[in-house]
């Protein structure tokens, strides 16, 4: 760990540019960089998997060793109709990983987001009555993890059931059963492959509020006989949000409960965190203000992201003991959710290779020093 961590804070000499070593690149992979510490994991897209994004492809291949679906088994695409499963994106998914040799992560099985329109109603548009809500969610659970048992190795099983104040999703699975649908949701994983992994997983969970409850849930299932495995973080993280401090909290916390942690959907946007106020009254102005940089980002605000960013991966090297995966919500900057968002034509630059395949200046101080 010594090693790697020193290496990493070497990126002070290599400044902002986007520049990498190709013999660093053509020698090393993500995936043997950090291989003692953690698996290294992207979010893929159906381009990467079939190949007609080939620099993708071989991206992926090259430097991870964990693959999770980014969009192919939520259930509005994989469920998309009552009596209806989609099941090619997933299974080429699926087959992807496995022929590689990659952990495969499925995602997600209950959320409240992406949730196929038809889940939780009845056939008036109301919301359905607890037992109906219980057999199509052992339904579609059964289904999903019953076609990959044995191939996926992990799951997320309930995704972003609480709010950072602490309390829980007013989601439709909430509303019809209350907190019950989360342990319900893990015995009916379990019991579907019950050599998988299981995980739950949010976001801003360096937030205490939220981190206390999800320690309280995660306990109070286990002291239900339920196998949780897994916490994950997402780390959806930017240029002045979260503490580090904060977020060391919660991985000790959750370390704390027998659960591995993992890092499962990070990105770190390059651009200002703004809020729209009451002096924000022209929409042009507002909108420049979220899209500072649409033709590139200036050397020292490159400098600076690839500055904390040395400083997050070492703080994650000293938990390593705890951490078994860290996964970026993409592969390179073009894939990236956080493009487009909140504003259409807004470019951000939150992963770990450019626009061009080429990697991150943080990465290539490490890798140029190992």
């Amino acid at each position: 760990m010594l090693a790697v961590a020193s290496a990493a804070v070497a990126l002070v000499t290599v400044q902002g540019c986007s520049c990498t070593s190709a013999t660093a690149q053509e020698l090393l992979a993500l995936k043997d960089l950090y291989g003692d510490y953690f698996k290294m994991g992207a979010a893929i897209n159906t381009s990467q998997v079939s190949g007609s994004d080939s620099l993708g492809q071989a991206t992926v291949k090259k430097h991870f060793n964990s693959i999770v679906a980014e969009n192919c088994m939520k259930s509005e695409k994989i469920h998309p109709e009552r009596d209806r499963y989609d099941w090619v994106p997933a299974d080429s998914f699926v087959n992807f990983g496995t022929e590689n040799g990659m952990q495969v992560v499925g995602h997600c099985l209950v959320w409240h987001s992406q949730l196929a329109p038809w889940f939780p109603l009845d056939d008036n548009g109301k919301l359905v009555c607890a037992d109906t809500l219980r057999q199509r969610m052992a339904d579609h659970i059964n289904a999903v993890v019953g076609r990959y048992k044995g191939r996926v190795q992990v799951w997320d099983v309930c995704n972003e059931v609480i709010l950072d104040d602490g309390t829980y999703r007013e989601s439709p699975f909430y509303q019809i059963l209350g907190k019950e649908y989360i342990p319900l949701a893990f015995k009916l994983a379990h019991e579907a492959d019950p050599d998988a992994m299981l995980a739950i997983n949010d976001f801003n969970m360096a937030t205490s509020a939220k981190r206390e409850a999800y320690v309280a849930l995660v306990n109070d299932m286990k002291a239900q006989g339920l196998r949780v495995d897994a916490i994950g973080m997402q780390a959806h993280i930017g240029m002045d949000y979260p503490d580090f401090g904060e977020f060391e909290k919660s991985i000790e916390a959750f370390a704390g409960t027998g659960c591995q942690v993992m890092i499962t959907e990070w990105d770190m946007s390059a651009l200002p965190t703004v809020k729209r106020t009451a002096n924000i009254s022209e929409t042009v102005e507002y909108e420049e203000m979220l899209n500072p940089y649409p033709n590139g980002l200036p050397q020292d605000v490159a400098a600076e992201w690839n500055q904390r960013m040395t400083d997050f991966m070492t703080m994650l090297l000293r938990h390593s003991d705890k951490i078994t995966r860290f996964n970026a919500w993409g592969v390179c900057d073009s894939d990236s959710w956080k493009n487009g968002w909140p504003v259409p034509g807004r470019v951000d630059y939150p992963l770990l290779f450019d626009r061009n395949y080429q990697m991150k200046p943080f990465l290539t101080a490490v890798l140029n020093n190992n």
